[in-house]
């Protein structure tokens, strides 16, 4: 049974119906479309057997599947899904670009972020998971540790209501800060617009790998942001800065385009090699047919890695 915390005793009213839409978006996330697709990427000797995965140096002997190897002449270890033992750690960009809404979204992207983050939170702790928050703009800026409490959502709740900030950007020292904080193995999924460097979000991504956890982007955009749609001169004012620019956005359209085209291409290319789920969030689009579409295009990857390991290839 859920434990309940009476936030109406602090909190004034602009807060508290902060809270309450929260929570009722990731209430109908989970209940309409989550429940039952959530499955833990991590071994162990449970229920279930999930997916294969080619034996390294200090895995144990007991967990080879001998009769794989007869036929594929490699060593591959049996994965099992966890019931209780996943850790999941968000990590949610506060920062300034974040606020940015356009007319054609129905909510900013620090909404869309703290949506998605409220609904996995919420899936994880039913499944009794443990779950952690990390916000960030140029650096941690609030750390809620791991617990599979059920009253833990309602802190983690508390924490995501909270407005961006007008820091910048700066996701790898973030997720180099990350990558020591994490005690163990741990699932990371970072929300996050992932306005910076693509070579050095890469890098931090790398280092939380280099930790053997596994590793999922959320990338949201607004659909102004992938379309630029403006029409004659505009001012854009930067929202991580002082500056403004007055242009006329047709003129400078196509290259946009390319630079943005460019840059989700290197993230793309740069997760597939690191074996990071990457995954592009319109916030014009709905957000539950939006991550229900991706767990079950998760799930149909992991059957598709084992069942190519069990013929051979």
């Amino acid at each position: 049974m859920e434990a309940s915390v009476d936030y109406k005793r602090y909190l004034d009213p602009a807060v508290l119906a902060k809270i309450s839409g929260l929570e009722l978006r990731a209430r109908m996330l989970v209940e309409g479309y989550f429940s039952g697709m959530h499955r833990s990427p991590y071994c162990g000797a449970s229920v279930e057997f999930a997916d294969y995965r080619q034996y390294v140096q200090g895995d144990d002997f007991r967990h080879i599947d001998w009769k794989v190897y007869a036929r594929t002449d490699k060593h591959y270890i049996k994965e099992y899904e966890q019931e209780t033992n996943l850790t999941c750690l968000l990590v949610v960009d506060c920062s300034g670009s974040m606020s940015y809404r356009s007319e054609a979204a129905p909510m900013s992207k620090h909404e869309y972020a703290t949506s998605i983050a409220a609904a996995l939170a919420y899936l994880a702790l039913r499944q009794q998971d443990a779950v952690g928050l990390a916000l960030f703009d140029e650096r941690v800026t609030g750390y809620i540790r791991p617990s599979n409490h059920p009253a833990h959502w309602k802190t983690v709740i508390h924490e995501l209501v909270g407005a961006t900030g007008p820091g910048k950007t700066s996701i790898r020292s973030v997720l180099d800060d990350v990558a020591e904080r994490l005690g163990e193995r741990s699932m990371v999924v970072v929300i996050s617009d992932l306005f910076d460097d693509a070579a050095d979000i890469l890098t931090g991504l790398q280092h939380l790998c280099y930790r053997r956890n596994e590793v999922l982007v959320f990338n949201v955009w607004d659909p102004a942001e992938l379309t630029l749609p403006f029409t004659g001169p505009t001012r854009f004012r930067g929202l991580e800065g002082r500056d403004t620019l007055l242009t006329e956005p047709r003129l400078l359209r196509r290259r946009y385009l390319a630079e943005i085209e460019g840059f989700v291409s290197e993230l793309r290319r740069g997760c597939r090699e690191m074996k990071v789920d990457y995954e592009l969030f319109n916030t014009a689009g709905a957000l539950d047919t939006a991550i229900s579409a991706y767990l079950a295009t998760r799930n149909a990857s992991i059957r598709h890695r084992a069942s190519r390991v069990l013929g051979g290839s």
